[in-house]
């Protein structure tokens, strides 16, 4: 686009070499990329909670897939226009406008659904991609010959260092290397370096001979000094500010924040000095200078949030100012941007110019007033309907933009002129008059940067409004309501109001373990940890609300809620468990739309496929007990492990140390086991030993991501014991994975050839606590069933025996629901020893043809091959055999002497 300084000599600088018709073709397919994201974000924003992460995805289709795309085209264009050079090649800028969005949609999807990995690589991609573009800047600069401009381009390399560092950041959280408060300082050091630093100070670059060009006024001479000074204080600063946000150091946060700002003051001296010499006088300048009052605005209440609250509560605390920066700010930057560019970029000669320009700026007035009475109305907590009314403000100003750059677009064109060659505030683009190839070239462009403008407007109302809202009601009273928090249950479950009521929700955690509400109608508390409460004010009641606990698994598990006018239709409200250890259980039916139904047998797995290449059987030996009589041991949880738990089948799953089934812990009647148990997955945690004789209410509770408890018990008891995750809803914990085995010898046990165990668990396909994953186990209907945490893995990795060995096969049923009956084809069992006791002897006359377990009990059998060959084992119920309780014993002939 065509731009041009007025500097002392009142001589125009043209920022645009001269063009060339392949650039303005790859200008037009890039800006083509960013309207396609744009039109993504309305998308996003239109499926709202059908979205896995919807207030993410759509910040992240926004900031990183439109603007950042932008940013990367623009900041190049510009630097080639500043320093009058020759670009950077046309298959270099496409590649890496290819890379970015490569990494965007990478880091999306893998966010969004999985696998983290994809999305850690996209965020790798992402900062190379920007480093890369860095790199070109700085060759371009220093293939240029000295000018006035190039200290600009400094900003623009800065800034790409800045997403190069945040999209780091991102990458981290992403792969969930960081837990708890450490997770929370890096979402807040990657929002900061992102927003101020991406964002920031690229536009703070551009104003330097953007905002003289719109007053139509010479730059400042103390613009070089001004713009070194600022990047000088900005970036050292916003690198102390993350890196105190980081490690906790509030102060060091603050005191980065403080030269960030006093960067941005630096930056205010030379616009100053343009707008002394000329004051505002049309809406290109008065929005811009409204962009630049926002920011200073949104960089103070970032001051304010950051000096007096912990670093690992900022991230939340900035959450409701973020529509000063986006609307406020960018969203003013880019209409007082195209307000001043467009007549330049539409054409037609002096005179059409004027008549364009003209048109852009009628009724600026009012539309500058709707934008920026809206923004307040955005950020401050004020009533639903006055924050609608806020979206509706600056919807209208962003619409009678579009309408008045339409209208532009398809007025009747005049013949074919001379490119305003005389005009002294803008150059033309590329010699086209009228009808030449520069309009043909412009049209395009200017179409998509409307369709831009109108999608965005869509996607922020839309974002705002959760979609199609009800109508106004008029407020008849006010109620206050006491919420609880706790035992995978919101209570009262169902809350019944006359039809306009003002509710009050006081929202108590009374939990071991984090939680929250969202409404259907957008609002929500933060997270809250054990003990935390907040209060949502909503507005006056006009239907049925839904809300629910947004934690992964919690909504499916029953933690829903219903919001109800006096006689309408209001979910059932649910029933109370019984709980273990203090845990509610999770079999009655939540408050909560009817799930889909599941099919009462297991879904057809391929038992017969072929493992994947590097597949490694879970070891099922069983070692002897340790010597010594305490043990030490570590068990960590982790909940994003990806196991193949069927031929060809991968799925995430909750573990212990990484295994599903955990370790196998081994004793002996009296040891004493201590045992430090550290939660480093993405939410609540515990650990319940069936073994050990306790209270629970200590080293049963849960914990958090990042914490760490010890739980001591003392064997009294021989057997074949459960131990597995006891935290709510423990169905879904127990499905996923989160189990094990504990083995305390009976005295006197004799030695056997071989001993193996075989942990028994259910198979239950789908996105851990996915709402159709949670249904299939609410109905008792898995998969499928696995040995050690593979559907019939041990047919494709027999166990390995010789004839005539004694060999010992321990069995624990991890269920959640079902047993097991284990039965070995063609070799009866000689010996029993179920629950603590022995049901069949050596010697005894009669045999045992299976050992027969309910969830949660164990034993082991004993037998002696008689001959060489190949012996199943199987679960006799047949159902479950035949959906992968299955595996094989592969037995030798014995050694000849």
């Amino acid at each position: 686009m065509p731009v041009d300084i007025r500097i002392e000599s009142g001589r125009p600088i043209d920022l645009l070499p001269p063009p060339r018709r392949a650039r303005a073709s790859w200008h037009l397919r890039a800006n083509a990329t960013v309207v396609a994201w744009l039109a993504l974000t309305v998308v996003a924003a239109l499926a709202g909670d059908a979205l896995p992460a919807p207030s993410w995805l759509l910040i992240h289709v926004f900031l990183l897939g439109a603007v950042s795309t932008a940013v990367l085209i623009w900041s190049e264009h510009f630097t080639v226009a500043l320093l009058r050079v020759r670009g950077p090649s046309e298959r270099g800028s496409l590649t890496r406008l290819a890379l970015l969005n490569t990494a965007t949609v990478a880091v999306l999807a893998g966010v969004a659904y999985g696998p983290w990995h994809l999305a850690a690589a996209g965020a790798a991609l992402l900062a190379g991609v920007v480093l890369w573009h860095a790199a070109v800047l700085v060759r371009l600069v220093r293939g240029a010959l000295p000018g006035r401009f190039g200290h600009v381009i400094g900003w623009y390399v800065t800034a790409a260092c800045a997403l190069a560092a945040g999209g780091t950041l991102g990458g981290l959280m992403a792969a969930r290397t960081v837990q708890g408060a450490l997770h929370e300082r890096m979402s807040a050091a990657h929002s900061q370096v992102n927003v101020f630093g991406w964002i920031g100070l690229t536009v703070l670059g551009t104003l330097f001979t953007l905002w003289p060009t719109v007053l139509r006024t010479r730059m400042s001479e103390r613009t070089r000094r001004a713009s070194r000074a600022g990047l000088w204080l900005a970036a050292p600063g916003l690198t102390v500010a993350v890196a105190g946000l980081l490690a906790g150091w509030r102060w060091a946060a603050l005191a980065g924040l403080a030269a960030y700002a006093a960067g941005g003051l630096a930056v205010l001296v030379p616009l100053g000095d343009a707008l002394r010499r000329r004051r505002p006088h049309t809406g290109a300048a008065w929005m811009l200078g409204a962009a630049i009052v926002w920011f200073e605005v949104a960089l103070a209440a970032d001051l304010v949030v950051v000096a007096t609250r912990p670093a690992h509560q900022v991230a939340a605390a900035l959450a409701p100012l973020l529509p000063l920066v986006l609307v406020g700010f960018v969203a003013q930057v880019l209409l007082g941007s195209l307000l001043h560019l467009l007549p330049a970029v539409l054409g037609g000669g002096p005179a059409r110019f004027k008549e364009n320009a003209a048109l852009l700026e009628r009724g600026w007035p009012a539309r500058l007033a709707a934008l920026n009475v809206g923004v307040p109305l955005l950020v401050l907590p004020v009533p639903r309907p006055v924050a609608l009314l806020g979206w509706a403000s600056v919807l209208a100003a962003a619409l009678a933009f579009v309408a008045l750059a339409a209208t532009a677009l398809t007025r009747p064109r005049p013949p074919a002129a001379s490119p305003p060659a005389a005009s002294p505030r803008v150059a033309s683009p590329g010699g086209g008059g009228e009808g030449g190839p520069g309009r043909r070239r412009a049209l395009p462009a200017v179409a998509g940067v409307v369709a831009g403008c109108l999608l965005t407007a869509a996607a922020v109302v839309v974002a705002a409004s959760g979609g199609s809202g009800p109508a106004t009601v008029t407020a008849t009273g006010s109620r206050t309501v006491e919420v609880t928090l706790s035992g995978m249950r919101i209570r009262p479950a169902v809350i019944e109001a006359p039809m306009g009521t003002v509710l009050t929700l006081r929202v108590t955690n009374a939990d071991a373990q984090r939680h929250d509400l969202r409404l259907a109608t957008g609002e929500r508390t933060p997270m809250l940890a054990p003990g935390q409460n907040a209060t949502l004010r909503l507005a006056p009641l006009g239907g049925p609300v839904d809300g629910w606990c947004t934690v992964a698994g919690h909504r499916a598990a029953g933690m829903t809620m219903r919001l109800a006018p006096t006689g309408t239709s209001a979910a059932p409200r649910p029933q109370e468990g019984t709980g273990h250890t203090g845990h509610t259980t999770t079999e009655a039916a939540p408050a909560m739309p009817t799930m889909p139904a599941m099919p009462a047998m297991p879904g057809p797995l391929d038992l017969a496929a072929p493992m994947s290449s590097g597949w490694r059987p879970h070891d099922a030996t069983l070692r002897p007990a340790p010597g010594g009589t305490e043990h030490h041991v570590e068990i960590r949880a982790d909940d994003r492990l990806v196991q193949e738990v069927a031929p060809g089948v991968r799925q995430r799953v909750w573990t212990f140390n990484g295994a599903m089934p955990g370790p196998v812990l081994r004793g002996k009647v009296g040891d004493v086991f201590v045992v430090t148990f550290v939660n480093a997955a993405t939410m609540g945690h515990g650990i319940d030993f069936h073994a050990g004789a306790t209270a629970p209410d200590g080293p049963m509770r849960t914990i958090q991501p990042g914490e760490r408890l010890t739980y001591r018990f003392r064997a009294d008891y021989a057997g074949a014991w459960l131990y597995h995750c006891s935290t709510m809803p423990m169905t879904q914990h127990i499905a996923n994975g989160m189990y094990g085995a504990v083995v305390i010898d009976p005295p006197d046990l004799p030695k056997v050839d071989r001993e193996y165990l075989l942990v028994q668990g259910e198979l239950y396909l789908g996105e851990p606590g996915g709402p159709a994953q949670v249904a299939k186990i609410r109905q008792g209907a898995p998969d499928g069933w696995m040995f050690n945490g593979t559907a019939a893995g041990y047919d494709h990795a027999p166990l390995a025996a010789t004839a005539g060995e004694r060999v010992r096969i321990w069995a624990v049923a991890a269920g959640p629901g079902s047993g097991t009956s284990l039965h070995v084809v063609g070799a009866p069992f000689d010996t029993v020893y179920k629950e603590g006791a022995y049901r069949l002897r050596t010697g005894d006359a009669g045999g045992a043809q299976a050992l027969d377990l309910a969830p949660a009990q164990g034993g082991f059998a004993e037998l002696v091959f008689p001959e060489a060959g190949t012996y199943p084992i199987v679960d006799h119920t047949m159902r479950q055999a035949e959906a992968g309780a299955h595996g094989l014993f592969k037995v030798g002939a014995p050694p000849q002497h």
